[in-house]
C-alpha cells in the first residue's frame, strides 16, 4: 500500500477545515455577537470600496465561509459571485442563507482551496476575502492565486483583523481579544480550540506594512490600506495590471 505523505501546509488545511466544520452551526451568531455587530458594517464598507471601481463585476470570494461577504456584495449587482471554502459545513450553512434570500442564481458556493484555485487565468474582475487570509495554509501562495485568476486591471480586496496601537484602546482590545472573546466563544460554540485559535492567528498575522509588502510580492500594484474602528480591522486593496 502506498503511504501518502503529509506536509505542514496540508496538516494546517485539514486542521482548519475540521475546526470550522465543528463551529459552522454557531459561526454567524458568534461573529456578530463577539464583534458587537460591527463586522457587518466592515463588510458594507469593503463592498462600497469595490463599487467605486467596478459595476456588475464577476467576483471570486475566497474562504467565503457562510457567504456573509458574498451576500453583502449583492449590493454591487454582480454578474456572478463564486465563493470557495475548504469547510463543507460552512458552505452548507452559506447555501441555506443564499437560498433563503433568493440569491441562488447569482451566488454559487463551491469547495475550494486558496492555494490551488480551480479556475483559469483571468476569470474574474474582483477577488475578495473577509477574515480568511490569515487561515490560508500559505498566505502568499493564496494571494498569488487570487491574482492569477483576475483579469487585467482586476481588484483584490482583503478584509482582515488588525491590532490597534493607540493607548488605551490597544490595551482594552488586547484584554478582550485574548481573554473575554475565547471564554465566550467556548461557552457558545462548545469548541475550546476555535476561539483560542482566532486571537492566536490575529496576533501572528502580518498586518499593515508587512501585509502590504506581501500583496506586492504576490503581484499587486497600487496597494492601499484603510483602517477601521480604531485599527481593529483593515481593508487592503490592490490591482493586477497587464501581464504577459
Amino acid at each position: 500500500m502506498e503511504n501518502k505523505q503529509t506536509t505542514p501546509l496540508n496538516d494546517k488545511k485539514a486542521s482548519v477545515g475540521s475546526m470550522f466544520d465543528e463551529i459552522a452551526h454557531s459561526y454567524d451568531f458568534l461573529n456578530h455577537f463577539l464583534s458587537f455587530g460591527v463586522d457587518s458594517l466592515w463588510r458594507k464598507k469593503a463592498v462600497r470600496i469595490i463599487s467605486g471601481i467596478y459595476k456588475n463585476p464577476d467576483i471570486l470570494d475566497v474562504a467565503t465561509g457562510t457567504a456573509d461577504l458574498a451576500i453583502a456584495a449583492m449590493k454591487l449587482d454582480p454578474s456572478h459571485i463564486t465563493g470557495i471554502d475548504i469547510s463543507e459545513k460552512m458552505l452548507e450553512a452559506g447555501r441555506e442563507k443564499v437560498l433563503k434570500l433568493g440569491f441562488s442564481e447569482k451566488i454559487e458556493l463551491l469547495s475550494g482551496d486558496s492555494k490551488n484555485i480551480l479556475f483559469p487565468d483571468k476569470s474574474f474582475d474582483v477577488a475578495m476575502s473577509a477574515f480568511g487570509v490569515r487561515n490560508f495554509a500559505d498566505p502568499l501562495a493564496g494571494l498569488t492565486e487570487m491574482g492569477r485568476v483576475l483579469r487585467d486591471g482586476g481588484l483584490i480586496m482583503v478584509l482582515e483583523f488588525s491590532r490597534p496601537s493607540k493607548f488605551p484602546f490597544s490595551q482594552v482590545y488586547r484584554f478582550y481579544f485574548l481573554n473575554i472573546l475565547p471564554f465566550l466563544g467556548r461557552i457558545f460554540s462548545k469548541n475550546g480550540r476555535a476561539y483560542s485559535y482566532l486571537p492566536e492567528t490575529v496576533m501572528q498575522f502580518p498586518e499593515n506594512e508587512k501585509f502590504i509588502e506581501m500583496l506586492i510580492r504576490a503581484g499587486f500594484s497600487d496597494v492601499k490600506q484603510k483602517r477601521l474602528t480604531g485599527g481593529v480591522a483593515s481593508i487592503y486593496t490592490g490591482l493586477i495590471y497587464k501581464r504577459q
